[in-house]
């Protein structure tokens, strides 16, 4: 079922309730009972201005007018309710991004590495019955507050019915519809069965509990305890869920039959610095074993579970697989766009958060577009930007390039290069330059040098000349500097004294001092690494290990080596063996050894192998074969040799210190990085966050096509072709853009963390459902509906249409049915114990300061039987997800085969309509059910 099937199953749902309320209200109007029973209607006296907006007046017109009044409520509602849904996305955007907030937690695994991982803060079950919940009832909770302070608490009808209509329309109708548009022969099943199971029996008490305290505990009262202990149950119905998800305490025991507790896993043990470490699997109906779902730390300091840290693992590789397989597949292609299709079909099959489906249900549904691929492709533009911006030094200088050289005792002489660099050089440049002792001296090594440069115009190198004293002393390699200093610029050349040009901005650069090393080439020399350790790209291709010849650079040498295995396997599985000689010319002062490097792209892969080379042998000749003949084989035994012949063994090749070297094999810094910027822009905080005033306004000025992730069929990049917006796109857009605009005041969601979005857009919500809650009594006086009709059919269905949206989405975006109807449960508890506790407990303790004479009145009637009624269609509800999850034949809550998914959602539709319509009749008197 599309976009286009839901909507228009929503009109005739809408045009049901105008049918069936006409109907109720022709029969209350030709009862006889008593005055509470008429209802409400065309020039009743009754009518009363509301908190924000007054009644239309004249109260007594005709018939046509009342119609075309109707009409405008109607129409009203409907653009308020827009509204409230596109404050409600921004609301839901500065949710996701509080609670997909993370942190890096150390781990130690069994071989004593440490590892960092990252998970997130917010526990998901917490996260779901606190902020996210809050996010998609907030209109409800807000709407009853807001009913109490407008009746100048005082109890009402709107605010409770609301309430628990709406809760009727999330249980009944949207699992309804979950049920149907699943594909015939898949299934969806709930993955965290013992959160939903406490939540679901906490949806059903809070009902119970409601009816307990306006109808047994103190009839026609809600006393001050009542109403506190309604709101405390909220916190309990967390700490509660919280408990069961966790396994803690006695849960523990009352799983072991179909849970397994292990203490690690084999790709990741170890201990958490801040708490144990558990990971629990479950056992699914066939057989197999499911993860547990917690990729989450819980409340904030809590212990950490052990598949949180296997889980960020799993992720990278899940992010690994695919750009292997791209990469594979698109071989041409560079990495940004690679990056950007594993991102997109990476979050498309990734578990999503409830706000992910509300935000991209309202976008699509208003002109807003896909908001996975916009928010990618905008992430994309980003980096393309920030990799456009590179910071260069914008005044001109004067640079040693190189910065080192390395020369041969018996060089003689030779250049040192000065250049200048800049844009505009029309000028003069003059530069000191001094040669520095080191551990060569001058005199002995090298004669002293000093002057000044002098750069013309337009002249860009200059060359120092530096003359080498050769001997026949064997010693070490030795070195010494040249060093700039004291730049001046002018326009002219000077014959005198330079005078800095301050006009000019010219300067020495950072690389103002040359290092020079001399190598001595009376000796064969010593042969070493360069570095004991060294690391490399697993990317790399090949690795190149230098080898150096210090202390004499005389003769032709051979240094034998080989590669020795450590963690990294040769043999092509890691490397490429390798071994043989190296060959050092006469003067020639280091070599590289060659070894070849495998690919097989792991993320934070630390493997190592060693490169050893063996004692150098000096080449004598090559006989006529082509043998190489060693001085070693003319070599006597030392302690036979004459003094003479000892004095000339110092002169023979010989090993140093560093004979072996470890190279480390690492990730690939492309790849990594790649990595981690997928799991970055995946965050769906991350993604869905705005860092500007600028970025909202340009969002709530655009339109694009919208449409369901399930009717496009994406391209082989999996970005989907290019689609233009519709005319219903526009037209949509159109009808909320003033929404959009109004809204796009609110501050970006990367402020604060969030909250400041989080506290401004709730403030909105409650601003719009001031104005609901009037248009919605206005609306039910003109058209002959009492309040309590009027809140559990338009208002609740106003309310529910995004969640309507973000279910269907969930349900057949996702793996599980968690998201869809999972969370329904929980936010039906909410509503009760935030909407009716927080308005409740305000108005009763209000009459108790007050000293009201019976206290806070709440008459049982109409909400007592909607209630009671409610409790009894839930139970058969939830009921029949159990039978059908447990069902050999069906085995899923949600989809299965075609007849059983017609079956369920007749049922669950037929229970909603049941609803609907016996409420309406009690709140007209056609019967009275005895409350």
């Amino acid at each position: 079922m599309g976009l286009k099937t839901t909507n228009s199953l929503l009109l005739l749902l809408v045009a049901l309730f105008i049918c069936l309320l006409s109907s109720v209200e022709a029969t209350g109007n030709s009862s006889d009972d008593s005055d509470k029973c008429e209802p409400k209607g065309k020039g009743c006296s009754a009518e009363k201005d509301g908190l924000l907006l007054p009644c239309w007046r004249p109260f007594k017109t005709s018939t046509a007018d009342y119609i075309a009044r109707g009409f405008v409520y109607f129409f009203a509602l409907c653009y308020m309710f827009l509204g409230v849904s596109i404050v409600s996305d921004r609301f839901m955007s500065a949710i996701e991004m509080i609670t997909s907030q993370e942190k890096e937690v150390t781990v130690t695994r069994p071989n004593g590495e440490k590892a960092v991982v990252t998970v997130q803060i917010w526990n998901e079950t917490v996260s779901n019955l606190t902020l996210m919940a809050l996010g998609s009832s907030a209109p409800e909770i807000m709407l009853s507050v807001i009913e109490i302070i407008s009746r100048k608490f005082e109890s009402g009808d709107l605010g409770p019915g609301t309430i628990v209509g709406s809760a009727a329309f999330n249980l009944f109708c949207i699992i309804s519809i979950c049920v149907y548009v699943i594909p015939d022969g898949e299934g969806r099943r709930i993955e965290h069965l013992r959160v939903f199971v406490c939540t679901a029996s906490w949806s059903v008490f809070a009902y119970i509990w409601l009816y307990l305290i306006i109808a047994v505990f103190s009839p026609n009262e809600v006393e001050v305890w009542e109403a506190v202990v309604t709101f405390g149950f909220f916190p309990l119905l967390v700490i509660i869920a919280y408990i069961t998800d966790r396994k803690i305490f006695f849960m523990r025991f009352l799983d072991k039959k179909y849970t397994a507790h292990y203490r690690g896993t084999p790709d990741m043990l170890g201990e958490v610095q801040n708490g144990d470490i558990e990971m629990q699997k479950h056992n699914n109906h066939d057989g197999t074993l499911l993860s547990n779902h917690d990729a989450h730390v819980g409340f904030k300091g809590s212990k950490t579970n052990l598949h949180d840290l296997s889980s960020s693992d799993q992720h990278k590789k899940d992010f690994m697989k695919k750009l292997a397989e791209l990469k594979d597949q698109h071989p041409d292609l560079d990495m940004d766009k690679l990056e950007q299709m594993a991102a997109y079909e990476v979050v498309q099959s990734q578990h999503k958060s409830r706000a992910y489906y509300r935000i991209a249900a309202t976008r699509k549904m208003t002109g807003g577009g896909n908001v996975l691929k916009k928010n990618l492709e905008k992430k994309s533009h980003e980096k393309e930007a920030a990799e456009a911006i590179e910071e260069e030094e914008t005044f001109t200088k004067v640079v040693f390039d190189p910065e080192q050289y390395t020369v041969m005792e018996n060089v003689g002489s030779f250049e040192v290069a000065v250049h200048r660099i800049g844009e505009d050089l029309d000028f003069y440049t003059y530069v000191d330059f001094e040669t520095i002792d080191g551990s060569a001296n001058q005199g002995s090594d090298f004669h002293y040098a000093s002057g000044t440069l002098v750069f013309k115009p337009n002249e860009t190198l200059k060359e120092i000349t530096l003359h080498i004293v050769d001997d026949d002393v064997f010693e070490e390699d030795e070195h010494f500097s040249v060093k700039l200093s004291n730049i001046r610029n002018a326009k002219s050349l000077a014959s005198e004294k330079v005078h800095n040009d301050p006009s000019i901005d010219c300067r020495l650069g950072k690389v103002d001092e040359c290092m020079i090393t001399i190598l001595d080439d009376d000796h064969c020399g010593v042969f070493c690494f360069e570095e004991e350790e060294i690391s490399c790209p697993e990317n790399c291709g090949e690795v190149k290990i230098r080898v150096a010849r210090h202390s004499g650079a005389r003769g032709n040498i051979h240094v034998p080596f080989l590669t020795i295995d450590g963690t990294a396997k040769g043999g092509g599985k890691d490397f490429d063996d390798s071994f043989g000689e190296l060959e050092f010319t006469n003067d020639q002062t280091f070599s590289t050894i060659t070894v070849k490097i495998m690919d097989d792209e792991e993320y934070e892969k630390l493997e190592h192998f060693f490169v050893e080379i063996g004692n150098p042998r000096q080449v004598a000749r090559r006989s006529s074969t082509g043998t190489v003949i060693y001085e070693d084989d003319f070599n006597k035994d030392e302690s036979k040799m004459t003094e003479e012949e000892l004095i000339a063994t110092q002169g023979r090749p010989k090993l140093g210190a560093i004979t072996r070297c470890k190279v480390n094999i690492t990730e690939s810094k492309e790849f990594t990085g790649a990595v981690d910027r997928l799991l970055k822009n995946t965050n769906m905080g991350e993604l869905l966050s705005t860092s500007s005033w600028t970025e909202q306004f340009i969002e709530a000025i655009s339109v694009s096509a919208g449409g369901d992730d399930d009717d496009e069929e994406e391209d082989e990049e999996g970005a989907g072709e290019e689609r233009l917006p519709s005319c219903m796109d526009y037209v949509m857009h159109f009808l909320t853009v003033f929404w959009k605009i109004l809204f796009a005041f609110i501050p970006p969601t990367n402020i604060a963390g969030g909250w400041a979005c989080f506290v401004v857009s709730i403030l909105g919500i409650g601003a719009l459902t001031a104005v609901i809650g009037d248009l919605a009594s206005h609306f039910g006086c003109t058209v002959g509906l009492k309040d309590a009709v009027t809140a559990i059919s338009f208002v609740a269905l106003g309310t529910s249409v995004p969640d309507t949206f973000a279910s269907k989405t969930a349900a057949v975006g996702d793996k599980t049915a968690d998201a869809s109807i999972g969370n329904v449960t929980g936010s039906n508890a909410v509503n009760v114990f935030l909407g009716i506790g927080i308005a409740w407990s305000v108005a009763s303790i209000y009459h108790a300061i007050k000293g009201t004479e019976g206290g806070f009145k709440v008459e049982p009637g109409a909400l007592g039987f909607s209630v009671t009624l409610f409790c009894i269609l839930a139970s058969i509800c939830i009921a029949a997800l159990f039978f059908r999850r447990f069902n050999s034949s069906i085995h899923y809550e949600l989809g299965g085969p075609r007849k059983a998914k017609i079956i369920t959602s007749l049922l669950f539709f037929g229970l909603w309509v049941t609803y609907v319509l016996m409420s309406a009749l009690v709140a007209y008197c056609v019967f009275d059910p005895g409350f």
